[in-house]
């Protein structure tokens, strides 16, 4: 077995007491609310496996919470997320579910305010790593360790051009990059994992690129 990291090995920095279930849940929120691009009102948080059996137990769900208020895995806030998020105004509500999935530490995180909605699905693969499957119903793979971000388009010929044209132009470098369609010929979302985190401006750029709908990032 090959290790890019020690942190490969030992884990995160992180509040306790697991990195799958902890650190990996808060990673989970994190990265949803870095996709929805605000503070959401509200959560309905769906879990599966061992997720659901052990939640409350193993503190998956003040790590999810507190994934939603922006806290990473080593913030001691953590332990006051439920307090916190009821002082921020973030309603949530936890879904233990039956149905099978293909990794047993799996949420879905259906979050939202008054302007909008997403779905995010993460798994918690172990050590404190994540991926996100799954972003509105478009399958995908994204493991939170790259900057990335993510371009809802109509699905049009030149889309992924004229994206990876304006990056080239900020010398931002692409280090893997996929494309998921629900249904040819009408939406489709890129996923774009760079080298550096993105500038606020090159992502103004990217949404006034015709056919274009949206543009969110993760920052790393």
């Amino acid at each position: 077995m090959k290790f890019t990291s020690v942190f490969d090995i030992i884990g995160p920095v992180m509040i306790g007491p697991s990195s799958s279930h902890t650190a990996g849940a808060a990673r989970i929120g994190r990265i949803a609310r870095d996709l929805f691009g605000r503070q959401p009102k509200w959560a309905k948080i769906h879990l599966y496996g061992s997720f659901a059996e052990t939640y409350k137990g193993h503190g998956t769900d003040v790590a999810l919470v507190g994934g939603l208020l922006n806290y990473d895995t080593f913030d001691e806030r953590i332990k006051t997320a439920f307090a916190d998020a009821e002082k921020a105004g973030l309603d949530y509500e936890f879904i233990p579910e039956t149905a099978n999935m293909e990794h047993p530490n799996t949420a879905r995180l259906v979050i939202g305010d008054d302007e909008g909605e997403m779905s995010v699905v993460g798994i918690s693969i172990g050590g404190g790593k994540i991926e996100v499957s799954e972003v509105n119903g478009f399958k995908l793979r994204l493991t939170g360790g790259m900057p990335a971000i993510l371009v809802v388009h109509d699905d049009r010929a030149g889309c992924i051009a004229n994206v990876a044209n304006c990056l080239a132009m900020h010398a931002v470098n692409i280090g893997h990059m996929e494309v998921s369609r629900i249904e040819r010929g009408l939406t489709a979302l890129m996923v774009i994992e760079v080298d550096q985190n993105i500038e606020d401006k090159i992502l103004q750029q990217i949404s006034l690129i015709p056919h274009i709908s949206k543009v969110s990032k993760i920052n790393n």
